[in-house]
């Protein structure tokens, strides 16, 4: 099992990040959280989460330990995946993710695409009892804008990937934009995820 990867950031999106370390470019999968805490570094290190299935082999990245055993106890929950969990973590910090279920708060849940009343009631029911051993701390990668400078190209290619049509996201996107002209990438995508 891969514990983390170390090395050089030479590719960002808001969900994808490339680390050469040793000659090898290592493809992994971030949450939007970590694509923040990543902005405008070389050198990186990312704890490392190993989807493994018969037709594919995916790394999911993490900025911190906590939001890998956030994300390991979120695809531990029938129904969860692994993109919905990363979906719910690019849209909710890891503080804000551990007091909505040890709240019980199923209106946050259910503000994430994907993430039915159901859904969201499984997730509180069945991690009630586990996330209080996950820490939280000061390192929480919550929103953290990184520069005045929009790139809604960025942003529109991001909800692409994510799974999102794009008429749905060029309109989104552009009603952000023309609110708030400057938001930076990540608040344009925390955005338009709870408008669609």
């Amino acid at each position: 099992m891969i514990e983390y990867i170390s090395g050089t950031l030479t590719e960002l999106n808001p969900t994808m990040a490339v680390v050469e370390t040793a000659g090898v470019g290592f493809a992994v999968n971030i949450s939007l959280g970590t694509y923040s805490a990543l902005n405008g570094r070389q050198s990186v290190k990312l704890y490392v989460y190993e989807a493994i299935r018969e037709d594919a082999y995916t790394l999911y990245g993490f900025a911190t330990k906590e939001e890998r055993q956030m994300f390991m106890l979120l695809v531990s929950v029938s129904g969860v995946g692994a993109g919905t969990a990363r979906m719910i973590l690019s849209s909710v910090s890891t503080a804000e993710l551990r007091d909505a279920v040890l709240t019980g708060n199923e209106r946050i849940l259910k503000g994430v695409k994907g993430i039915g009343l159901k859904t969201a009631q499984r997730i509180i029911v069945d991690l009630k009892d586990k996330v209080g051993a996950v820490s939280v701390s000061g390192q929480d990668i919550k929103s953290q804008t990184a520069a005045a400078s929009v790139d809604a190209d960025e942003a529109i290619q991001a909800l692409q990937m994510l799974g999102f049509a794009v008429p749905q996201v060029r309109k989104a996107v552009q009603k952000i934009t023309e609110e708030n002209p400057a938001a930076s990438v990540e608040q344009i995508i925390k955005q338009a995820l709870k408008m669609m």
